[in-house]
Parts: C-alpha cells; structure tokens; sequence
C-alpha cells in the first residue's frame, strides 16, 4: 500500500479501523551521536519495499498487496533540528502515536534514531500502563544522558523506566553494556538477554500488551552494515526474524531504527531492513 504523498492527516488518520496497522515514517536524527543519516531511512527501506522486484507475501503467508489492514501515511513533517525544535518534533511524534491509538489502530514508525522510541512509547503508554517493550538491540540506550542529551538515542529507555510508563523492558541482541549502564539496567530491573547468553530458538517469556522496537545494529554487521554504530557478534537476519514469528500478541506498537543509508552500498542494509519490517508488519496483522 503505497504512501499518502503529503504524510499523515486527519482524514487519513480518521480512516483507520480498529486493529489496522499505521505505518509513519519519522525522518529523525537530531539526537543521533557520532553520525546523522538515520533521517533518511524511511524513503530507503520503502523503496526496498515498494520495488518493482520484491515479492509482498511475508514467510507467514501475509500477502501486503492483497490486505486493506494496513495502510502507509507517509513521512511525519519534523524539523529534525536540536535544542527547542527538537521538544517540538517530540510532541509531533507522541501526538501522531496517540492519534492513530485513539482509532483503535497501532503505529509501526520507520525511523529515525532510537529517540524516537521515547514519544511513541509515551503516547501508548499514556492508555495503557502495562506495556512491556521489546528491545532488539546492540546497544541498551540506558544512558541517564550523553554528551549533555537526556533526550539521546542512547537515553530513550531511561526516559521511559524513570517516568514509569512501562510495565518492562526485555533487552536482546546487546552486547555493550558498560558499568554505568549495567547499573541502571539493575536500578531499573531491565531485563536482559546478552548476546553471549543467546541460544538458537529462545524461549522468550513476555507479558503482553507488547510494543516492539528494533533497532538494526542488532544485527551483526555482516548481515547489515549501514547503520552508524555496527557492533559485531549479532544476531543473524534469520534469528531476528525467527524472534519475531516467535512475539506473542498483541502488538500495540513497534518501530524499525537506526538504518543510516549514507553508509548503504548497494542497499543492501536498505534491503534487510525491509525484510525485517515485512515479516514484522506480517506478524502484527495476523494478531485477531
């Protein structure tokens, strides 16, 4: 289903059912470190998506072209600017998030860094306080600030635990825990499947409603380079994709982060992503 062509609007927004999956790209970076790009990944990962060669049947058997469940609104307008802009792109994303929920809807956001992970949850959370987050990640973004940021895509999640919106926070994929950050990992009774506990096929015991986030340096980056801090020793494209067919339902929410297209040869990480975004979108529609 193709993109509105001038982003989401109360008309399109209005349009939603109950159960419906409101797919936004969020064109963020602004509290990237180190490398911007991550802005640009929405338009990358659709063009993968959207090719004239791709094939639309999900491995679960959803064909994306032959469902009306699903509908893509186009890129959120946002600054992408630090300092004052940057609490108003906030406010757009959460305001965005909280519109789709109130039709019974549930956003899936093409991001963007992982800060955008913050107003999404906030939104959703603000219905419903038993939201477990499901994090796949390199990176455990639990930093209490970086570089003078609490709002960083290193921070989301501290946000998040500090302001008591969510009922967990199950962590897989990481394998960068400093000692400050184990400590807030531990403040915070985050819960954490480490890179170097992972097993083929592991039992992941949740407690729904989930909102799940991915960012794609939890990949190794063997699997998918173009991202701006590749950590090697992830998951396979096909464990992550086995981890997702494995998530209990309901979904109420999700993102897809961090894909930087600036450092993309070839889209090749452009590609993985919308594999990953395709059998992720799969998973959330065949939910009753």
């Amino acid at each position: 289903m193709k993109p509105s062509a001038d982003g989401p609007s109360d008309e399109v927004l209005g349009d939603l059912e109950s159960g419906d999956v409101a797919l936004v790209g969020v064109p963020y970076d602004a509290d990237s470190s180190h490398l911007r790009g991550a802005a640009e990944a929405p338009q990358a990962i659709r063009a993968q998506l959207f090719r004239a060669s791709a094939n639309p049947c999900s491995e679960l058997g959803v064909d994306l072209s032959e469902t009306d469940r699903w509908r893509d609104l186009g890129d959120l307008g946002l600054a992408n600017e630090s300092g004052a802009a940057a609490a108003e792109d906030r406010r757009r994303i959460e305001s965005l998030a909280a519109a789709i929920a109130r039709q019974g809807a549930r956003p899936l956001l093409l991001g963007g860094d992982h800060s955008i992970t913050y107003a999404a949850v906030r939104a959703l959370a603000r219905r419903d306080e038993t939201i477990t987050v499901v994090q796949f990640d390199a990176h455990p973004d639990l930093y209490d600030e970086l570089d003078g940021n609490r709002f960083s895509h290193a921070c989301p999640f501290a946000r998040l635990l500090e302001e008591d919106r969510i009922a967990g926070l199950l962590q897989i994929g990481v394998r960068t825990f400093n000692p400050h950050q184990r400590s807030q990992a531990e403040r915070f009774g985050v819960d954490s499947l480490e890179m170097k506990d992972f097993r083929d096929g592991a039992d992941l015991t949740l407690d729904p409603p989930l909102y799940v986030t991915i960012d794609l340096d939890v990949l190794d980056p063997a699997h998918a380079p173009a991202v701006s801090h590749p950590e090697p020793g992830g998951l396979t494209t096909r464990d992550l994709i086995d981890l997702i067919h494995a998530l209990p339902g309901p979904i109420v929410g999700a993102d897809l982060v961090e894909l930087n297209p600036r450092l993309d040869d070839r889209d090749r990480s452009a590609t993985v992503a919308a594999k990953v975004l395709k059998e992720l979108l799969a998973q959330m529609l065949l939910e009753p």
